[in-house]
């Protein structure tokens, strides 16, 4: 299992961006290797983090050689005041299993 862990500090958001982000989200789901994805905001607000879940690299990098996601990237400048993103496997996950969650099984 893979993460992306996707974090920005948000600009200036538009209707493109607004459906770009719903293409792209619409890609994730359809990739069967896609588990979930978390969304997370400091405090503030001046920084979010979306984790995505994925089941293997494979799937993972099916996202990333999305034409939409491609484009995402290259026009981030005007949505984005700056991001950064960390993949990671998952090697383990434990918890007290008061709530379910994706990396559980």
């Amino acid at each position: 299992m893979y993460s992306a862990a996707f974090m920005w500090e948000p600009g200036t958001y538009d209707a493109e961006f607004d459906e770009l982000n719903q293409l792209i989200e619409d890609a994730a789901n359809a990739i069967p290797g896609f588990l979930g994805v978390e969304n997370w905001s400091s405090e503030d607000g001046t920084r979010k983090n979306a984790v995505y879940w994925w089941r293997d690299l494979e799937s993972l990098q099916a996202l990333v050689r999305h034409p939409k996601h491609i484009e995402a990237k290259r026009r981030y400048a005007q949505w984005y005041q700056g991001y950064h993103v960390v993949i990671s496997q998952v090697v383990k996950a434990y918890g007290d299993k008061a709530f379910e969650h994706v990396t559980a099984g």
